[in-house]
């Protein structure tokens, strides 16, 4: 592995075989920095992003790093499609946008409006070739990211963590909801692990200062799943050395990632005081985590 990653003291420790990979399906940041964006300042990982809208590819391929590869293709079921382009830009989509729901909720009919159209032909995740193997998968395109997983559950095998987002209140029309990515990741190895985000909206006809503003009703989130740690004995190695690196630099979770170092530890593969010098780092980089202990 590049010595430039091994400043990392959780990478140090597990040794890596080689860069966590990171896909990520949809990969405009128009809801900030991705969770793998530690990861990426460190040198832990490489990402490859895709995005067929044609200004959010731009974007990206025009401030990308070196470890970053970005690729215009729409990832889907391997056929030939029509991305709704919207007056909002995130609400850029394969499926058609659900008139009656939208007007549900502020400022959504307008955002959702379709504004121009682009034919095209999505690829299916098992045949992309630019990616044979990868640890994260983050995944956010609006209502198609079933059929993502339906078509790419090879590949899908030897990840150890999807962040997806999911909805309540489908916003396109035959949109697959929460129950339906549920049951796809489950029969796939995955469990439900925390929410990234949370997206709430504010129900009409009632309206606030800002039309972004919520009371109560759930309309998106963004959920991470991880493969079962529960059955830990059915990964490998590097498996588990990257599920611990993503736990910990992606989404602060350092039970996890003791877990995997507890695993590890177990099968003789990194020092027999793992566990202990683990906690050490956390103690030492992570005050809210200080009292951590075996």
């Amino acid at each position: 592995m590049n010595q430039q990653t091994t400043h990392d003291g959780l990478t140090a420790l597990l040794r890596p075989a080689r860069l966590t990979e990171v896909v990520d399906i949809g990969a405009n940041p128009i809801d900030g920095d991705p969770p793998y964006k530690t990861m990426m300042q460190q040198r832990l990982c490489r990402v490859t992003g895709f995005d067929p809208h044609p200004e959010a590819i731009a974007a990206l391929a025009k401030r990308k790093s070196a470890q970053e590869t970005y690729l215009p293709y729409a990832v889907g079921d391997g056929g030939e499609h029509v991305l709704n382009i919207c007056r909002g830009i995130g609400f850029a989509s394969l499926l058609q946008p659900h008139a009656k729901t939208l007007t549900h909720f502020p400022n959504f009919s307008e955002l959702g409006r379709v504004i121009n159209h682009l034919a095209l032909r999505t690829k299916r995740l098992d045949e992309i070739d630019e990616i044979p193997a990868f640890d994260l998968l983050k995944i956010d395109i609006q209502g198609g990211e079933l059929a993502v997983f339906q078509n790419g559950r090879r590949k899908l095998a030897a990840a150890v963590a999807i962040q997806t987002e999911v909805s309540f209140v489908p916003l396109y029309e035959k949109q697959p909801v929460f129950g339906d990515i549920d049951l796809e990741l489950r029969s796939l190895g995955f469990v439900p692990h925390m929410f990234a985000a949370i997206n709430k909206r504010m129900i009409a006809p009632m309206l606030g200062a800002d039309p972004a503003a919520a009371i109560n009703q759930l309309v998106e989130a963004d959920v991470v799943y991880v493969r079962n740690f529960v059955e830990a004995d059915t990964m490998q190695s590097e498996q588990l050395k990257h599920l611990a690196l993503i736990a910990h630099h992606c989404y602060g979770s350092f039970d996890l990632a003791l877990n995997c170092v507890h695993h590890l530890t177990s099968r003789g593969e990194i020092p027999p005081d793992s566990k202990n010098r683990y906690v050490g780092l956390l103690q030492a980089q992570r005050p809210k985590v200080a009292g951590a202990r075996l």
